[in-house]
């Protein structure tokens, strides 16, 4: 017998599927049927009920928040990267801005502000920041009373304007109408626990107040990732690479007054790319003497561990007023006056009290030793897995006691080839050589500060850049102070270095330093800036960094024939253009 067709031609299936249902069916008994005529129904049914059920409600709209920092070291950016991404965990849209491409007007424009801001120097905002604290501290400042804020300053208690900068935008933004969602908090050197903690809090606070709220069904990814934070298993501060030494070159002739060296120290297996410009961490090791003589003034002489804590963990030389006021509480001495510090080191304070302070009051008053950073005298397209530093060793007599450097005297003297130094990298994407291969390039760096130099003319030369170069380079003496003369003079003849000027400051009766090579050389300097040239300055921050800044100023209102306030502002267009950086400490 025929089996009866039981779906229609008209179905809404195709051909081959109606046969396909027909074989089920047509084969099915009448309880298989009704069990699929039930299924089938309440399928039908769930989906009409899920069709009209109201919409899911929207995840709740993410808070836009900006981190703004200002720094010179990088650790002020690197904290505002951590804020970043903790923001974003709890339900913040964040955006972080250097000061150096914002302005106050754009800020208080911003309904959420944290900012995370370092003071270098002496109570300086660092370099990049300085046209936006300037802009901010004017009369005609921007109001901020649309503004949420919080302000986390870092600094250094060894300089007496302490988180200085800080604290002076805190009250800024206060005073223009801005709402402080949280006391600044105000960071030394070990910074990294009490700035996480306020970033925590805060964000908590802030997020109460704006109605950002974290949403458990989102992963967040972070796919942002800056300069610090682009290899996460390269060495770091706390995660240093043994990097062996092998290289430990006296540059310095055997009558120089001074004691520079070239330290060459391989990267093989460390993971570190750098480029010209950045700078290497090193982890210095204290002066065993030093430390011993620490260790017997405080009564815990013997202590083998304190010992190696003070050696390798702990700063025994820097003294700062906190420190002299805990001593004094400890001992039951009188607080020295601020005057007493100047020029004085732990030591100095000790011997006030001798052998009154237990291992854990010692180990508590003493402040982390951080590390020292070096200017790379190389470029990876010349040397390959190698970083060359140039040292100067640090000494000095003060208060009646030889002083030394830690870290330059660690590297210098107690290093040799074969040893090894604690290295990471810190890059400095804002002292880069320019993009342009043929742009033309001025380099002043007397001392060590020739160091960056060194690795910009290695890359040109590697690169075959075409722009010509410039270096202007200062020491002592001539005789016994010119550092690698025999390269630079090779660069000379090769014609990569298009001028050289030297200035050797005990080679006359009177002192001559690069600032006067500048002023010597001004019309040309002058025809070299207009030619869109990018001039470079490397080397001490307390004296040359000013003193070649003035020598600018005099060169551009002589040669342009205007006047002083005429000059500081075409030096500041030439800064804005990012063709007058600074690599000074």
């Amino acid at each position: 017998m025929k089996t009866a067709v039981l779906l229609p031609s008209s179905a809404p299936f195709a051909a081959d599927q109606i046969d396909a249902l027909n074989g089920v069916i047509g084969a099915a008994s009448a309880e298989q049927r009704a069990w699929l005529s039930g299924f089938l129904a309440g399928l039908q049914a769930a989906n009409d009920s899920r069709a009209a059920a109201p919409p899911a409600a929207p995840p709740a709209k993410r808070v836009p928040l900006t981190i703004l920092f200002g720094t010179e070291s990088g650790n002020a950016e690197a904290l505002a990267n951590q804020a970043r991404k903790a923001a974003s965990k709890l339900g913040f849209a964040p955006k972080v801005q250097d000061m150096a491409d914002f302005t106050p007007a754009q800020a208080a424009g911003v309904e959420n502000l944290l900012i995370v801001a370092a003071t270098w120097g002496e109570g300086d905002p660092p370099q990049r920041a300085q046209d936006f604290y300037e802009s901010l501290m004017a009369n005609g400042a921007p109001r901020f009373e649309k503004t949420r804020y919080a302000v986390l300053a870092l600094g250094d208690r060894a300089y007496a304007q302490f988180c200085e900068i800080g604290r002076r935008i805190d009250e800024r933004l206060a005073a223009l109408g801005g709402a402080r969602i949280a006391d600044r908090i105000e960071c030394d050197v070990d910074y990294e626990t009490p700035a996480q903690g306020w970033i925590d809090q805060t964000l908590q606070r802030l997020g109460a107040e704006a109605g950002a709220a974290g949403d458990t069904s989102v992963i967040h990814v972070d796919f942002v990732r800056s300069g610090s934070e682009a290899e996460a298993d390269q060495p770091t501060r706390a995660r240093p690479f043994a990097a062996e030494i092998i290289e430990h070159v006296r540059l310095s002739g055997s009558r120089s007054t001074s004691d520079t060296y070239h330290v060459g120290v391989s990267l093989e297996g460390s993971g570190i790319t750098y480029e010209p410009g950045d700078a290497l961490g090193v982890v210095p090791r204290n002066d065993p003497a030093l430390v011993d003589a620490i260790l017997d003034t405080a009564g815990q002489g013997g202590d083998a561990a304190l010992r190696e804590t003070l050696t390798q963990r702990l700063d025994i030389t820097t003294l700062t007023a906190p420190q002299a006021e805990t001593f004094a509480r400890l001992t039951g001495t009188e607080v020295p006056p601020a005057d007493w510090l100047a020029g004085r080191q732990v030591i100095d304070l000790l011997e006030r009290a001798p052998g009154k302070l237990s291992t854990e009051q010692l180990t508590a008053l003493l402040r982390p030793l951080t590390p020292r950073y070096y200017s790379i005298a190389s470029s990876r397209k010349a040397v390959g897995e190698e970083a060359h530093l140039l040292v100067g060793a640090v000494r000095y007599r003060s208060h009646d006691r030889d002083r030394s450097g830690v870290a330059s005297v660690d590297i210098t003297e107690r290093s040799r080839a074969g040893g090894h130094l604690h290295v990471f990298l810190r890059p400095n994407p804002h002292f880069r050589l320019p993009a342009e291969p043929d742009r033309k390039v001025i380099m002043v760096g007397p001392g060590t500060g020739l160091a960056p130099f060194r690795g910009f003319l290695q890359e040109r030369e590697a690169t075959g850049a075409q722009g010509a170069n410039w270096l202007l380079f200062g020491h002592r003496n001539y005789t016994h102070d010119f550092l690698y003369q025999l390269e630079i003079q090779d660069w000379v003849k090769s014609g990569l270095l298009s001028r050289l000027d030297v200035a050797f400051s005990r080679d006359q009766p009177e002192k001559r330093y690069v600032q006067h090579a500048l002023w010597d050389a001004r019309r040309d300097l002058y025809a070299w800036l207009k030619d869109g040239a990018s001039l470079y300055v490397c080397g001490d921050a307390n004296a040359m960094a000013r003193d070649v800044h003035a020598a600018l100023l005099r060169v551009l209102a002589d040669q342009g024939n205007q006047d002083e306030d005429a000059a500081k502002a075409e030096l500041d267009a030439i800064r804005r253009d990012g063709r007058y950086l600074r690599d000074v400490y």
